[in-house]
C-alpha cells in the first residue's frame, strides 16, 4: 500500500523571511505620509546627510531634543514555537512594535524620482519647520548646505488620480481658504515619473476648489499670501500650502542664503531663479529668470481657471 507524500511543512524562518521582505519594501514614499521633498544635483547620499543634520538642528530649536522610547515586550512568551502560524504572528507583532517604538523624527525613504530625497517626518509640522529654516537662512545669509537645492514641505498626500485630487483638496485647503478666510494664492505644479496626469487639468481643478471655498480668493503670481505646491511622483500627489515662496527664492536654500554682494554681481536679468530641482541632472543651481511671457501665460491660465470656476459656481447658485 502506497502512502501519499505529506506536504512539506514550512519552517519558521521562511515565514519570517517573507515578513521581513514585505517590511523592507515599504520604505518608500506612500499616500498619507508627511515629510519633505529635497532636491539635489546628483549626490543624493550627501544631500540626505545634510538634510538630517539641518533638520535635526532646527527641529531641536522648535520642539526640543528628540526623545527615543525604548520598546518593552511584556507579552507572555510561552507560545509554542513549533507552531509556524503562531510564531509568524508573534514575530510580525514584535516587528511592528519595535518599529513604532524606534521611529525617529526623520527617516529617509525612496522618493521614486532621481535627485529627489523624501524625508518622512513624525510629530513635526513640515511647513512650519521649513519656513523656520528658510527664515533663518534669509536673515543670517549663512549657507549651511552644499548638496541641497530646494526643500519643499509635504503636509499631505493622496493618490495621483483626477478622481481623488479634488476630493482630497476640498478638505485639505479649508484652513487657508474657506469662508470666512480669504487670501491671494498661486499654484505651483510639477510631475515626475508620471505621464497620466495633465498639468492644466490639475491646476484647473485646484483653482476651482479654492474658489468654491470662497469666491473672494484671488490669484496673485507676484506676491501671493499662499503658494499651493503640488508635487506628483509616480502615483503619489504631495501637497503643501506655504508662505513667503517668492521672498524665500522658491524655497531654494542656495539662493535664499546669498548675500547682497552676490546679488549685485548677478546680471540685471537674473533676479529670481526658476524652479531648478536637479531632476534633469544639472550640475549647478540655475539662476536664469523665467521669461516674462511664460509667467504671463501661467497667470492668464490660472485666471481663466478661476473665472471658469466662478462661472460654474454662479450657475449652481442660479439653478438652486
Amino acid at each position: 500500500m502506497t502512502t501519499e507524500p505529506r506536504a512539506k511543512r514550512r519552517n519558521k524562518s521562511s515565514y519570517l523571511s517573507h515578513a521581513a521582505k514585505k517590511h523592507r519594501g515599504s520604505r518608500e514614499l506612500e499616500v498619507g505620509m508627511q515629510g519633505l521633498l529635497i532636491t539635489c544635483n546628483m549626490n543624493e547620499k550627501k544631500c540626505t546627510a545634510e538634510a538630517y543634520s539641518l533638520l535635526s538642528e532646527y527641529a531641536d530649536q522648535l520642539y526640543g531634543p528628540e526623545k527615543f522610547v525604548e520598546g518593552s515586550n511584556s507579552e507572555d512568551e510561552e507560545d509554542d514555537d513549533d507552531d509556524a502560524e503562531v510564531a509568524l504572528k508573534k514575530e510580525v507583532k514584535q516587528i511592528r512594535t519595535s518599529t513604532q517604538n524606534q521611529l525617529c523624527r526623520f527617516q529617509a525613504l525612496d522618493s521614486g524620482a532621481n535627485n529627489v530625497v523624501f524625508i518622512r517626518t513624525l510629530n513635526i509640522e513640515p511647513d512650519k519647520l521649513v519656513h523656520h529654516i528658510l527664515k533663518d537662512l534669509h536673515t543670517t545669509k549663512k549657507k549651511k548646505t552644499r548638496a541641497i537645492l530646494r526643500m519643499l514641505p509635504v503636509s499631505g498626500s493622496c493618490k495621483a488620480f483626477m478622481e481623488e485630487i479634488p476630493k482630497y483638496f476640498e478638505t485639505f485647503l479649508e484652513p487657508w481658504f474657506k469662508v470666512p478666510k480669504k487670501a491671494t494664492f498661486q499654484i505651483v505644479y510639477k510631475a515626475r515619473n508620471n505621464s497620466h496626469m495633465s498639468r492644466d487639468d490639475v491646476i484647473k481643478a485646484l483653482a476651482g476648489v479654492v474658489i468654491n471655498l470662497n469666491a473672494e480668493n484671488k490669484v496673485d503670481l507676484n506676491n501671493p499670501e499662499y503658494t499651493i505646491i503640488v508635487e506628483i511622483i509616480k502615483g503619489v500627489c504631495c501637497v503643501s500650502v506655504v508662505q513667503d515662496y517668492i521672498l524665500f527664492r522658491k524655497y531654494n536654500l542656495q539662493e535664499v542664503a546669498k548675500n547682497d554682494i552676490e546679488e549685485k554681481l548677478k546680471k540685471p536679468a537674473c533676479s529670481l531663479p526658476p524652479e531648478n530641482d536637479g531632476s534633469e541632472g544639472s550640475k549647478e543651481p540655475l539662476e536664469e529668470k523665467e521669461p516674462k511671457s511664460k509667467a504671463a501665460e501661467d497667470e492668464q491660465e490660472l485666471e481663466r481657471s478661476v473665472t471658469s470656476a466662478k462661472e460654474s459656481l454662479e450657475e449652481q447658485k442660479s439653478g438652486e
